[in-house]
Order: structure tokens, then C-alpha cells, then sequence
């Protein structure tokens, strides 16, 4: 099939096509084939934005009925019946259940979006401008969200000095050797420390594209409690880490904290529909109408599908321990294949999780040799040094225990090993 116009008209700047040259056509369920019939196995997702996997078929549906019937596409941010449902089911399925008591905000529709949002409400509540974020962060590529983000590359993409933004180091940075927060909560008592108090600290529970660094749920609890303490915000970005992909709906609700706000999107629609929500607790709701706005703030066909992947997975707690099971299976999986590779070790929470390799030459290899293998992976860290999985949350046992064969091929290939796999077998 032709691919000459993808090479000659886009843009330098795309990258998992680089990786995956094959031209894809279809997808179903946590499959992807290409326009010749191939059938690869994803375990990518979207970059985490279909949880759910590809065309749920009662999501397909709804959405073709609801286009088919003339429902209101474009709304910015006028009431529909659409949007009025999913509200009402994020309240009653999410928010109550959990006790959390969050005003919804709908920015434009990426993670970058939501948390432009989120800073500038924190710096509009507190008067203060500085914000903190952590070493490996990654919240998004447009000028806020970049000047709180880690990683060289992307940041000097920005082209101007990116401000009023610190980093601090994120759990276990020091490999335990230093207490954590000993640095902020010093300066914050130390009225002569010329640290400013920022308004806001913002954090990944799960840094995803840092390397899958996991933070321990007593640090998280650790951190909520000394910001509390300062009266500092705390924003806990869950744009690739939330809806469910580290086994609760929130990947914050093991740690017991409850932040004062919170920036969702990617896989919110259920569908990978462009929807983002920023939540935030009603007495930090100060914003004049329109004083933040967006033209794509109103997308009813990810209100549609939002409203029923929460009715079709989050009604009650039966999918969450269906989940658990596959997370422990995918972790065993990963343990045994990380067990080819000498002081290799697997990282992160949930179906947010992956391998660090001790050479970083070698997740790249070992991506490469799964893409051969009709496996779709990406690789994470600040030297692209870790295999990054991220599985649909509703696959079966049967297709986890197929990637994770094809990934045990993949790292004994990439790393020149010739012995036999483990043979890797789903639980009975």
C-alpha cells in the first residue's frame, strides 16, 4: 500500500509512526490490523487513552445512533442532554461513592488542556505564581503544562525560558538516602530561605512517560499533609494514570488523600474521543464565565460514550476485581520475563507498568523485536530505557498471557539469549 505521501507531507515531528511503519486500517477490542489483514496485538492504547480498547461495540453503537439521530455534535459550552447525562453519572457512579466533592470543569479537550486549567486556577485562588512539579514529570506540551514538565527534549522544544516553575525531587530519587521533602519543608519554615511559597504542587501518582517511576502510597499521603500544612494546593495529574488504569478509578484513592484538584482526560470518553476534566474542590471554583474557555470544550459524542463506559464499568465494584486479577498476572508475567535480564526491574502500578533495563539501549531493542512479533509497545524514562505496558483494562487473560509470550520472545531476541521462554500460562 502506498506510503509515500505520509513521508514526503507530514511533518519530521511524528514519532510512533517512525517505529510502526505499518498502515493501520481497522481495530477491535485490543487488536489493530493494517490495511493487508495483518493483526497486531496492542498494548499500547492510545498512549493510555482507551482503556476500554478499540470500538467497544455497545459505545460504537450508542455513538452511530446518536449521529444517526441528529444529536448535537458541537455545543462549546451550552446545556445538552448529553452533557447533562454524563454529569450526572460521573456524580453518581464517581464522585459520591469516593466522597469526593468536585466542581467539573470542561477545558479544551487534551491532558495539556486540563492541566493549563489547573495552574492557572491554583495561581489565581492563591495570588502566588510559582508552582513545583517533580524530577521525570511529564504534564503536556504547550508553555504551562511544559515549564512543570522534566524532560530536556521536549522543554526546549518551548524555545523560550520556561519560569515560575521549580523542580523537587520525586519519591526515591535518592534511592532512600535522603529523607523525603527534608528540601521543601525546610524552605517552607524558613522564612529566610528566598524559596517563594508556591501556589501549587502538581504530581503524577505514576510518572508514565518519566520512566513509570510509582510513588509509595505513605509519600503521596506524606506530601498531601505537609502542602495541607502550608496551605499549598495539591494537583494530582491522573490524565494517563486515572480511569481505572492502576485498579481504582482514581489512582490517588489507595493513598486515603483527597486533592484539591485533579486533571483527567485521555481515556474519560471510554472511546479515545478528545474529552478532559478538570476537578477541583467548589470553594477553589473562583473563575469569572469565560475567563478560561474553549472552542472543543463541548464534545457531546465523548459525553455520550463517557457516560455509558462509566454505567458499563463502574456501577459497582465488579470490573475493579475482575482488574486486580489481571494486575497481578501481568505482574507475575513481567517479574518472570525481567528474570532473562540481569539487575533488570519492573516498574510501576496496575496496567501502568513495565521493565527498566540496566543498558538503555536495550527497551528500544526489545521494542523493536515486539513490533516484529505484531506486538505494539512504547518505551518510557528519560533515556527511553524502560518497556512500557499498557494493556486495555477489559482484555482477556488469554490476550494478556499472549503479549507477555510475545514480549519474554522479544527480550530473549533483543538481549542475543537463545534459551527457551518460560512458557508463561494465564491463572486457572
Amino acid at each position: 500500500m502506498a506510503t509515500d505521501i505520509f513521508e514526503t507531507r507530514e511533518s519530521q515531528v511524528r514519532s510512533y509512526c517512525m517505529n510502526w511503519p505499518a498502515v493501520f486500517e481497522k481495530a477491535s477490542g485490543c487488536y489493530q490490523y493494517t490495511e493487508d489483514g495483518t493483526r497486531y496485538l496492542d498494548f499500547f492504547s492510545g498512549a493510555g487513552a482507551l482503556n476500554y480498547g478499540h470500538n467497544h461495540p455497545e459505545l460504537r453503537d450508542l455513538l452511530v445512533e446518536y449521529v444517526a439521530n441528529d444529536g448535537v455534535t458541537h455545543s462549546m459550552d451550552m446545556k445538552t442532554p448529553a452533557k447533562r447525562r454524563f454529569l450526572e453519572t460521573l456524580e453518581q457512579l464517581i464522585l459520591k461513592p469516593r466522597n469526593l466533592d468536585y466542581k467539573v470543569m470542561f477545558p479544551g479537550p487534551t491532558g495539556t488542556n486540563t492541566v493549563e486549567a489547573a495552574l492557572k486556577l491554583a495561581r489565581k485562588v492563591t495570588g502566588r505564581q510559582h508552582i513545583l512539579s517533580f524530577t521525570n514529570a511529564f504534564h503536556g506540551m504547550t508553555l504551562g503544562a511544559l515549564s512543570v514538565t522534566g524532560n530536556s527534549m521536549k522543554r526546549r522544544g518551548a524555545g523560550i525560558p520556561l519560569t515560575n516553575s521549580s523542580k523537587i525531587p520525586y519519591d526515591d530519587y535518592f534511592d532512600g538516602d535522603i529523607p523525603d521533602f527534608i528540601w521543601l519543608e525546610k524552605v517552607l519554615e524558613d522564612s529566610g530561605s528566598g524559596v517563594d511559597k508556591p501556589a501549587a504542587v502538581i504530581v503524577e501518582t505514576v510518572q508514565g512517560e518519566g520512566g513509570l517511576n510509582a510513588a509509595r502510597m505513605d509519600w503521596l499521603k506524606a506530601l498531601a499533609d505537609l502542602l495541607k500544612r502550608h496551605n499549598i494546593l495539591l494537583i494530582v495529574d491522573d490524565v494517563q494514570a486515572g480511569c481505572g488504569r492502576t485498579g481504582k478509578f482514581f489512582s490517588f484513592e489507595e493513598a486515603g488523600i483527597y486533592p484539591d484538584i485533579v486533571c483527567v482526560s485521555k481515556s474519560i470518553s471510554g472511546y479515545g474521543l478528545a474529552m478532559a476534566l478538570t476537578l477541583f474542590k467548589p470553594e477553589l471554583d473562583v473563575w469569572e464565565p469565560g475567563e478560561h474557555n474553549g472552542t472543543f470544550r463541548g464534545n457531546n459524542l465523548a459525553f455520550v460514550t463517557a457516560a455509558r463506559a462509566l454505567e458499563l464499568f463502574w456501577s459497582d465494584d465488579s470490573f475493579q476485581q475482575e482488574l486486580g486479577e489481571k494486575i497481578q498476572q501481568l505482574r507475575e508475567g513481567l517479574e518472570k520475563v525481567s528474570a532473562h535480564v540481569k539487575d533488570s526491574t519492573v516498574r510501576g502500578r496496575g496496567f501502568l507498568t513495565g521493565i527498566w533495563f540496566p543498558n538503555p539501549d536495550t527497551a528500544g531493542k526489545v521494542a523493536a523485536e515486539a513490533y516484529k512479533r505484531n506486538l505494539l509497545l512504547e518505551t518510557s524514562g528519560p533515556e527511553d530505557e524502560v518497556v512500557k505496558l499498557m494493556p486495555p483494562l477489559n482484555i482477556s487473560s488469554e490476550d494478556l498471557q499472549k503479549g507477555l509470550s510475545i514480549l519474554e520472545e522479544a527480550v530473549l531476541a533483543a538481549t542475543g539469549q537463545h534459551g527457551e521462554p518460560s512458557r508463561l500460562r494465564p491463572p486457572h
